[in-house]
């Protein structure tokens, strides 16, 4: 099975930008479906974006949508999230997950495996 270390996280300025890495191994990232998720403070966690295995398609949460970029390169195991014109309330554990089963939506449950969060914080 797959294991799945984040990276990438740090403090940044309100409009900065920040590229999270989740590396896998163990397994081919290639069969994978991937999603990154956010846990802040006091609310509940929260579906920030998802690409299909190799090529496939992508999905972004309104909140981030036009800000935040998913992408993958499968010859690294590795998928990004490349986070642009960062706000306060972006500030979160941001954490990678996969699944081999589909493609699912924004629902955690349906993420078989997880890694342990990167911290991103958004403040001046």
């Amino acid at each position: 099975q797959v294991q799945l270390v984040e990276s990438g996280g740090g403090l940044v300025q309100p409009g900065g930008s920040l590229r999270l890495s989740c590396a896998a191994s163990g397994s081919t990232l290639d069969d994978y479906a991937i999603a990154w998720f956010r846990l802040a403070p006091g609310k509940e966690r929260e579906g920030v974006s998802r690409i299909n295995r190799r090529h496939g398609s992508t999905d972004y949460a309104n909140s981030v949508k036009g800000r935040f970029t998913i992408s993958r390169d499968n010859a690294k195991n590795t998928v990004y999230l490349q986070m642009n014109s960062l706000k306060p309330e972006d500030t979160a554990v941001y954490y990678c997950a996969a699944t081999n089963f589909g493609f699912p939506g924004f629902i955690a449950a349906h993420w078989r495996f997880w890694g342990q969060g990167t911290q991103v914080t958004v403040s001046s």
